[in-house]
């Protein structure tokens, strides 16, 4: 554990002294500025337009934090030359990706705070003072988090055995059908036959079903989410998750690096 939290942190502080970092986060807080006068213009639903456009800001920034970042965690390494000095001490390879995935996590987590933040300031210029239902924005903030986990995975799987350049389309090709995991079960009225259908069906139960924490939706018009919704996503995010890491970690500890 000592090896993955010092990973970890090194990890936290190169990604904080990043200055994409900041312009993303303050893109965010623009959009978020954004909303405001959005809603000002929309008459009635100010409140709908700010908690809509600060999600998707939330999760976009997000997003482009996890690809890109999740990417380079390891190419970055190789490219400084760091990771050969690193490696040769008495540090698993294993280690290094948990320590790196875990630094990331971090670093999303602040990051996502601070929209947050402005997500809630908005709100609150808008409407004084804030009401109970405001907090189901947290639980969306939250399923938005476990998103971000298990793409930042997939990116650290990707960079293992391919360049920077593929892992970032394959990460994001995955993420975009993963969307729609959820439809391809429930594909009905097309002309397939029945060997073709069970195949897709059977390929979406392996893509990871992003579907699971979308909850934007409710979220928006001030409804409740289910404890049972938010339980299984968490736990179909780790499980995927620790799936994923363990075949990075596979693959990670099988490739030459000289």
């Amino acid at each position: 554990m000592r090896n993955i939290r010092a990973v970890a942190a090194n990890t936290f502080r190169e990604a904080v002294r990043d200055r994409v970092l900041y312009n993303l986060v303050f893109f965010a807080l623009l959009m978020m500025g954004a909303a405001i006068l959005v809603g000002q213009i929309s008459i009635g639903i100010q409140q709908d337009v700010i908690v809509s456009l600060g999600l998707s800001a939330i999760s976009i920034i997000g997003i482009f934090i996890a690809v890109f970042l999740g990417v380079a965690l390891v190419s970055k390494e190789m490219d400084k030359r760091t990771l050969y000095s690193l490696l040769a001490k008495p540090v698993h390879r294993w280690e290094f990706l948990l320590g790196k995935f875990v630094g990331l996590v971090l670093t999303l987590a602040v990051n996502t705070a601070a929209m947050t933040l402005g997500l809630y300031a908005a709100l609150w210029s808008v409407k004084r003072p804030l009401e109970p239902a405001d907090a189901y924005i947290l639980v969306a903030v939250y399923l938005i988090l476990l998103k971000l986990a298990l793409i930042v995975a997939l990116a650290l799987l990707f960079s293992c055995f391919t360049s920077p350049f593929l892992a970032i389309l394959f990460t994001v090709g995955l993420y975009v059908t993963g969307l729609f995991a959820g439809d391809l079960r429930t594909v009905r009225g097309l002309r397939m036959d029945p060997s073709t259908l069970q195949f897709t069906r059977g390929i979406s139960y392996l893509l990871p079903n992003f579907q699971n924490f979308d909850v934007m939706a409710p979220v928006v018009h001030g409804q409740g989410v289910p404890a049972s919704f938010v339980w299984n996503a968490t736990v179909y995010a780790l499980l995927y998750t620790a799936i994923v890491l363990a075949g990075a970690a596979a693959v990670f500890s099988r490739r030459n690096l000289k």
